[in-house]
């Protein structure tokens, strides 16, 4: 290669001086990042610029009542996945509606009967704390707070289906039942069109069922977020119909609870979970997985990449911090999230989760692809380094000897999540083995 293009294939025999470089990187990065957790490192404009292209805080507030909150966090990606946060109170429902863009929902908190139609039948599931369940893009859906005396926090994936019509990235919800506010689609028909459909000659009642000659709001806001006084008390819509078994065919998906799920991994640092459509059929048609993680105090989910999705994560429990390297190799994000922030960590880039030392530090999350993620671990036992560990890589190293190569890749013991910044190994101790 000609002129002053970076040099990517090196000569066998050729020295240099990377070595102390990426040991300090890939060994002791969770000291530095650790401490930066702890309440070190810098800030300034910059960084904030940075930290917005990951950390997504484009918040909409798509409705609050008396009965609840709907908000929704903007993906910021191609493949448009936004995040929904839903807040009830105790016996409050979401009016019956269906969106263009398929729905995950993930309940942190909270007790839930969810209705919707499958396969042409209306089918109840009784949800609970750690469900997550799937809605598919147009099939009509309620959600009910079933708790006594507790809110429901439900976290959603919308995930725009392939024949997504609108030509805005926004998702559009399309009310059922409704009044002024909002406006149930049936309200769009002539009277006589409605008339003749439901067999009903009595105009002021259909006027009263389909909120027909009401005002219309041009606004264009209105438009995209038709949810205002979408969520309403259910004593006053529901009554006797709110004592209903689990109706269908039976053959409607069952929820998953991510609570209940096995680790997939677990040392004395933390544990991490995932849920793909291998374990979770439901998860294929929306082609996404979830994951769960929980560190301990101080530890660190270890270097890594993600070669089939991307990944949003959302912190539950804690505060830490997120660090994402651009595939340059430098810096593109030092951020510090706590309960609520909403990252984003793009495919292929190389990053880590520290937890902070005041506690544990638990995320969950979403990615784009129901796929097993098949993340590849840059440090700690396992990792690619030591998966590729010869000659070869010796020499990318600076031509580094076997004994040398062999130390640094073997001082970490541990392998995916690894110990707090003072069980690892120091400074001097790293510099004895170059």
């Amino acid at each position: 290669m000609m002129g002053k293009k970076k040099q990517i294939i090196v000569v066998m025999d050729t020295k240099n001086h990377l070595l102390l470089l990426l040991s300090l990187l890939l060994l002791l990065g969770g000291s530095a990042a650790a401490a930066a957790a702890a309440g070190t490192g810098g800030g300034g404009g910059r960084n904030k610029d940075k930290e917005a292209a990951f950390v997504l805080r484009e918040e909409e507030e798509a409705a609050r009542t008396e009965a609840g909150v709907i908000r929704v966090v903007r993906g910021g990606e191609k493949k448009a996945m936004d995040i929904g946060f839903i807040t009830m109170e105790p016996k409050s429902l979401l009016l019956p509606h269906f969106l263009d863009s398929h729905l995950v929902l993930f309940l942190p908190l909270g007790e839930a009967r969810i209705g919707h139609v499958y396969k042409d039948e209306l089918v109840e599931k009784e949800l609970k704390s750690g469900d997550i369940y799937t809605i598919e893009a147009g099939s009509a859906f309620y959600l009910v707070n079933t708790a006594e005396g507790q809110r429901l926090r439900v976290i959603c994936s919308i995930v725009r289906s392939s024949d997504h019509s609108l030509p805005s990235r926004s998702f559009q919800p399309y009310f059922i039942g409704g009044g002024a506010h909002p406006t149930s689609v049936l309200s769009g028909f002539d009277l006589k069109t409605l008339s003749t459909a439901f067999n009903e000659e009595r105009l002021a009642r259909l006027k009263r069922f389909a909120g027909v000659g009401r005002e219309d709001d041009d606004n264009e806001r209105s438009w995209r977020w038709p949810f205002k006084k979408a969520l309403v008390m259910t004593k006053m819509m529901l009554g006797p119909f709110s004592n209903k078994e689990e109706s269908g065919s039976g053959e409607a998906p069952e929820s998953y609870n991510i609570f209940e799920a096995e680790p997939d991994f677990s040392n004395d640092y933390g544990w991490s979970l995932a849920v793909g459509g291998d374990d979770y059929s439901s998860l294929k048609l929306p082609d996404i997985s979830v994951y769960l993680v929980n560190l301990t105090a101080g530890s660190m989910m270890a270097p890594h990449i993600n070669p089939r999705a991307s990944e949003y994560g959302v912190v539950l429990r804690g505060t830490g911090e997120v660090q994402i390297v651009f595939p340059n190799g430098t810096l593109a994000m030092k951020a510090q999230v706590e309960e609520g922030d909403v990252f984003l960590v793009p495919r292929f880039f190389p990053f880590c989760q520290i937890a902070s030392r005041n506690g544990p530090f638990m995320f969950f999350g979403f990615t784009t692809s129901a796929r097993d993620n098949g993340p590849q671990f840059l440090a700690g036992q396992g990792s690619v380094l030591q998966l590729l560990k010869g000659k070869e890589l010796a020499t990318a190293l600076g031509g580094l000897s076997k004994e040398k190569l062999d130390g640094i890749l073997e001082a970490q013991s541990e392998s995916t999540i690894l110990p707090p910044a003072t069980a690892s190994p120091s400074v001097q101790q790293v510099l004895k083995m170059i």
